[in-house]
């Protein structure tokens, strides 16, 4: 969550809540890979709600009762745990268990509904970044959680037209087996990226900038990549010079 949103969300409501929520959702790009990857291959309208309906209920089950009773974690190992399941239903797709395991895949419906449980805790603690008031609490998270299905719907509803037009041409054939690999990779480059951050924020005696600026300098990078992170420090990075 950025600066500007804690601000806005001082005096929020239920609307305010719910904005922020659909666009928490619209902007998750590994939410939005991993729905991809779960609607890549389902055409019939039933598979769809089976599905989606699975996932809605796992991860508004923990957003909703994790922010309420605070359970917290490091949202950079959640993150990367988010990014695994990417990854795993990419290799899914891909009939990975079959082809290279020789194992049948797990039920696919409880699957997701347990990632939709992770992936529902990512959401938590970012909500509970914000600085929650204790009046209308529930109303507001029940907000965020109502903006978090409205902005998964208008994605998806996107993905599902566009796989739609995809799959009436022949290209389909000849590049979904690209595209999910391309899926595993991008799930596999976010987990790096994750997990990196998480040592950054762990192990912050291994580097040579010191604690505030080494946190500053991460929030820089997520705010701006179009200049060095270091640009502009007044303090002096330190470091060690080898002796002759």
């Amino acid at each position: 969550m950025s600066e500007q949103d804690r601000q806005r969300i001082l005096d929020a409501g239920f609307f305010e809540f719910s904005e922020l929520g659909a666009l928490h959702m619209l902007s998750g790009y590994d939410h939005l890979l991993f729905l991809l990857g779960v609607v890549f291959f389902l055409s019939r309208f039933i598979d769809i709600l089976k599905f989606v309906t699975a996932f809605t209920i796992g991860h508004s089950i923990t957003l909703i009762f994790a922010t309420i009773y605070q359970i917290q974690a490091n949202y950079y190992l959640i993150d990367a745990v988010i990014a695994i399941t990417v990854c795993y239903k990419a290799f899914e797709n891909l009939n990975g268990f079959q082809r290279y395991l020789k194992i049948p895949a797990p039920n696919l419906i409880m699957m997701v509904f347990v990632f939709g449980l992770i992936h529902g805790f990512g959401l938590s603690t970012r909500l509970q970044q914000l600085p929650l008031a204790e009046e209308n609490l529930v109303t507001n998270i029940l907000g965020f959680n109502l903006g978090v299905e409205a902005g998964q719907i208008l994605a998806l509803s996107i993905m599902l037209l566009l796989l739609h037009a995809w799959r009436q041409r022949a290209s389909f054939a000849h590049f979904s087996k690209l595209a999910n690999i391309t899926l595993m990779f991008l799930g596999g480059f976010l987990l790096l990226m994750q997990l990196h951050s998480y040592q950054h924020t762990q192990y912050l005696d291994e580097y040579p900038v010191n604690r505030d600026d080494h946190l500053h300098a991460h929030e820089e990078m997520r705010q701006s990549t179009k200049s060095s992170a270091l640009d502009g420090y007044k303090k002096r990075i330190n470091l060690p010079t080898q002796q002759h």
